[in-house]
């Protein structure tokens, strides 16, 4: 694997305690951090710049937050935990009773052990999140609380970035990922940390592909992007984007509002190969960032692939959403998917006979076995399970069936359940004893 379990580790608690939201100073935080890992190009963006029909908001950095009883005991500490404060909450110091305070108070009373994550954002407002249990235990209407946020609202700017890796062609892909969530840890810091390391990985490789990696905030941050790099972003031909990634429940995959496109069928077939049950979603307008990218201005297919995708778990937007909920062996797998798709992208070649006229003569190129042996066929949809690897031979006659210029690797590894890895192997030894060449 390309980085090690204490590499991710160290990432992941250095990364998970900044308090990250739109725009403000934690962002910028982690952003450094993440270039240690790839050079981002960090980009800033002034509050009141219209982006489409959005402008972008104030700056909001916050220092502290906290209630306290008559006793002048904490008993909601943001320093404790980040989410304790409503995200851009404005600023407070005031003496409430209990009765005016519960206006801004949030739990959830299904979940009563977790604290929920919220936001106001467009809304100038202010609010602390607890857990249901400690709500009941710590909150009486008839008593006054001190309520202090130490926070500011103010122009400044939103930040994000993008590192852009060149390949032999224009052909280019996207990989996004958003980082305005404070400590919440499968949704989404393992989406963010992902993005760099798949970046990483792909900066030693010689590509074929062109690959654009973007780390922004959720909505507002995506929309600056793509209102600021409008002519690239519609050139770009798929994409992908980097949440939930590490949880403890199941995989599955959320389709491009394309459905069958080229970054399905390959997200498709290394589940099938690496035999992971999963679940297929469909593609609605709801989610994540997939709604700008796939707008009508821009069209741009995006799937996602998700370890316990975003509402799907109970402890989405909660506290529950932590380190301890995460896995390294979870992130270090769903990374092995990503770059095993990148992979078929790369390599997805259509090819073309030298040799078109009947069968070529496979024994005087070492490709046919010395002493002839029954022939093996590969049958469509036989098997329930993705099957081993498959005869050699075997392989050499479909590609050679096949090399008309008009099917792809990855056509005839979904046709017949070959093993994509196996018919580029083949693939290269025939183009190595001439029979065949790439289109």
């Amino acid at each position: 694997m390309i980085t090690t379990n204490t590499e991710i580790q160290s990432y992941l608690e250095r990364l998970f305690p900044i308090n990250r939201s739109l725009t403000g100073n934690g962002n910028r935080a982690s952003l450094a951090i993440l270039s240690e890992i790839v050079p981002l190009n960090i980009k800033e963006y002034p509050t009141g710049q219209v982006v489409y029909d959005w402008e972008i908001p104030k700056e909001w950095n916050i220092k502290d937050g906290w209630i306290k009883n008559d006793k002048g005991e904490k008993i909601v500490d943001f320093k404790k935990n980040n989410i304790h404060v409503v995200g851009y909450s404005i600023p407070i110091n005031e003496k409430i009773e209990g009765k005016k305070l519960k206006e801004h108070l949030h739990y959830f009373i299904e979940q009563p052990e977790v604290i929920p994550y919220r936001t106001s954002y467009y809304n100038e407002n202010w609010g602390f999140c607890l857990s249901y249990n400690s709500y009941k235990q710590l909150f009486w209407e008839e008593q006054t609380y001190e309520v202090f946020i130490d926070a500011e609202l103010k122009e400044g700017s939103l930040t994000l970035a993008d590192y852009i890796l060149k390949g032999e062609t224009d052909k280019e892909y996207l990989f996004s990922t958003y980082f305005c969530h404070p400590s919440l840890a499968n949704d989404n810091l393992s989406g963010t940390l992902m993005n760099a390391f798949l970046a990483r990985e792909l900066s030693k490789r010689k590509l074929k592909n062109t690959y654009r990696f973007v780390f922004a905030p959720e909505t507002i941050g995506t929309i600056t992007y793509c209102a600021t790099h409008e002519e690239e972003m519609k050139r770009i031909e798929a994409g992908y984007i980097l949440t939930c990634l590490a949880g403890q429940g199941n995989y599955g995959y959320k389709n491009s509002f394309v459905g069958d496109h080229l970054i399905d069928r390959v997200a498709h077939q290394t589940f099938r190969e690496k035999q992971i049950d999963y679940i297929s979603y469909p593609f609605v307008p709801q989610g994540s960032d997939e709604r700008q990218y796939s707008s009508p201005g821009f069209r741009i297919p995006i799937g996602s692939v998700h370890k316990d995708k975003y509402h799907e778990y109970d402890f989405y937007h909660t506290s529950g959403d932590n380190l301890g909920f995460i896995s390294i062996e979870a992130f270090i797998s769903t990374l092995d998917i990503y770059l095993s798709i990148i992979d078929k992208l790369e390599n997805n070649e259509s090819f073309i006979s030298l040799n078109p006229n009947c069968e070529p003569r496979l024994g005087k190129r070492g490709l046919y076995p010395a002493i002839g042996r029954r022939t093996m066929y590969s049958y469509e949809g036989k098997e329930n399970k993705f099957p081993e690897y498959k005869d050699e031979l075997d392989i050499i006659m479909w590609l050679l069936f096949y090399a008309d210029g008009k099917h792809s690797l990855l056509d005839i590894a979904i046709k017949h359940n070959f093993h994509f890895d196996q018919l580029k192997e083949v693939l290269e030894k025939l183009k190595h004893a001439g029979l065949i060449n790439l289109e």
